[in-house]
């Protein structure tokens, strides 16, 4: 560095300000450059012209098959009547009650016998050969 001259403040001073000046316009560029790179990133994730056109294709495809579904269910020909619907609500209750009758009825009468039987409940129902509904998982259905 000695053999270059020394430079006068005024010098020194118009360096310091073209740093400046540079310093302004490196972060400039800087922000442009992170705003155009966030910009690419956003286009780069997006879909393209031809895959947008495949998604409306394919989603009028589906509101197709769903519209000709409709009309097919809204034609149909088979609606169950008011009057078929209580007929089956009222013979299904009717099953319902002669069920829990005849149930309850069977158990008041293994009931009896076990009274007197020497071994246990579950030894009986395996000799008698008998299967109740809690073996098999069934439960009385709700009342509707």
């Amino acid at each position: 560095q000695e053999q270059l001259p020394a430079a006068s403040d005024a010098e020194l001073r118009g360096l310091d300000g073209e740093i400046a000046a540079r310093s302004a316009q490196l972060q400039t560029l800087q922000q442009s450059c992170r705003h155009m790179e966030a910009e690419m990133k956003d286009l780069n994730s997006s879909m393209t012209t031809p895959e947008i056109a495949r998604e409306i294709e394919a989603l009028r495809k589906d509101c197709a098959s769903y519209t000709e579904k409709l009309e097919r269910i809204k034609s149909a020909t088979n609606h169950v009547s008011p009057e078929e619907k209580e007929k089956v609500c009222r013979e299904q209750q009717l099953y319902r009650r002669e069920w829990r009758r005849r149930k309850r009825m069977a158990t008041e009468l293994l009931d009896a016998i076990l009274e007197g039987y020497p071994k246990s409940k579950k030894q009986f129902f395996e000799e008698v050969g008998i299967e109740t509904d809690e073996d098999h998982g069934v439960v009385l259905p709700a009342t509707v």
